[in-house]
């Protein structure tokens, strides 16, 4: 697709930590997504300031956006598919009034994993207990109504378990969106404890996973994961790491330093990744110095 026709190119940053940065409190289970109902348009406010910092790819506030998440607000299935079209139509929108410069921009419909829904942390363990066959039903519902809203491509995401990505790539065939598969991990295993070569290749020969890369790990997980990701497929390779803080799933928190660096990000650059940005606690200013490194890497 076009978005990896050229170079390196920039994605969005944290959009929760953004819109926690505006002043809202995102501590409950449905996370930012809550704001697609409370809040739309600080929603666009934040894929805004990214897509002003340079990113050119803005990923949807529907990662923690479930059917039975919503519904235990009292929303209809009919109201959470309404609800899942417009995280799609409000990054649009942001694209839309930022269009003046020119750049071709994309949005990326956020697909988070069975355990974000869960809201305990269980996205950072996979490993559910549950089958391939069920995860793809559990999972199937929200990507037709993610893909009848035409985003420019799936972002399926933190992704931490084998089984659970081989019933997502199940889930993707026949949507005709395409979409990528980026893993969180620990080191060179997902974490559930997978190695990541086995990780990489559930989707080396799906045609609808159109990429492959790793989100919200640590900076320091990234560069061998790109030289994994490459050696296993010949996919393009997308990297969106958080800022390398730790996530307390009790206190509902990131604790510790940041490590993320525009020096790693250069790396990331040079040794293959054709998408970079950042995952939680990664900002526009951050972003923005991102889109210098790549800006220069396709003049070179």
């Amino acid at each position: 697709m076009e978005l990896f026709d050229g170079g390196p190119v920039v994605s969005d940053g944290g959009l929760a930590t953004e819109l926690e940065a505006r002043g809202h409190d995102l501590t409950d289970a449905l996370w930012s997504a809550r704001l697609l109902l409370d809040a739309p348009g600080e929603i666009v406010a934040a894929h805004r300031a990214f897509y002003e910092a340079g990113a050119v790819v803005a990923t949807t506030a529907s990662y923690q956006a479930s059917f039975p998440g919503f519904a235990e607000r009292g929303l209809d299935r009919g109201e959470v598919a309404t609800l899942l079209h417009r995280s799609v139509a409000l990054a649009r929108q942001a694209g839309d009034e930022v269009s003046g410069d020119g750049r071709r921009r994309f949005v990326a419909a956020s697909v988070g994993p069975y355990g974000a829904a869960l809201a305990d942390g269980s996205e950072y363990r996979g490993d559910y207990g549950l089958t391939v066959a069920q995860l793809r039903d559990w999972h199937l519902p929200r990507l037709e109504t993610l893909a009848e809203a035409e985003p420019d491509l799936l972002a399926v995401e933190t992704i931490p378990d084998v089984v659970e990505a081989e019933a997502l790539v199940g889930a993707l065939a026949g949507l005709d969106v395409p979409a990528w598969l980026a893993y969180t991990v620990d080191g060179d295993r997902t974490r559930a404890g997978q190695p990541l070569a086995e990780a990489f290749a559930v989707a080396a020969a799906a045609d609808e996973v159109v990429a492959v890369g790793v989100n919200c790990c640590a900076p320091a997980d990234v560069t061998p994961a790109i030289a994994c990701a490459r050696a296993v497929t010949d996919k393009p390779v997308v990297v969106y790491p958080n800022s390398g803080e730790s996530w307390d799933a009790r206190q509902r928190t990131w604790t510790g330093p940041s490590r993320y660096s525009p020096e790693l990000a250069r790396q990331w650059v040079a040794e293959g990744a054709r998408v970079v940005g950042g995952c939680c606690r990664v900002r526009p200013s951050d972003i923005a110095d991102i889109s210098d490194i790549a800006e220069l890497a396709r003049t070179l």
